[in-house]
């Protein structure tokens, strides 16, 4: 007899844990500030995360790391070949890649 289907039922455990679970975690607070600029209810969040009133301090860094993101360039693949300081890199990278896709590992 097989017990395949017990395998796949199982996974029905963890999934009804994190359902009743979820409506009780807070939500990240730089989704908060950055995505629903909701400043006071991050605020709250972090509160809640560090166990600290004044967070000011960290609603400043995410606030200085989004600026520093926005004003990132985006770079083409070409204009990464084309840049001699990342070319070593970058060849490494698609080299290891190409060989795990082709070593089967994945379908293991």
């Amino acid at each position: 007899e097989s017990r395949w289907p017990f395998l796949f039922g199982a996974i029905i455990v963890p999934s009804l844990i994190q359902v009743v679970i979820l409506p009780f975690l807070p939500e990240s607070p730089r989704y908060l500030l950055l995505e629903k600029h909701n400043r006071s209810k991050a605020e709250k969040a972090f509160q809640r995360f560090l166990g600290k009133d004044d967070v000011s301090q960290e609603v400043e860094e995410v606030l200085a790391e989004s600026r520093v993101q926005r004003n990132t360039k985006l770079v083409s693949v070409g204009e990464l070949l084309r840049t001699r300081a990342v070319r070593w890199q970058l060849v490494t990278v698609i080299v290891a890649m190409g060989c795990y896709q082709l070593c089967g590992l994945n379908a293991v």
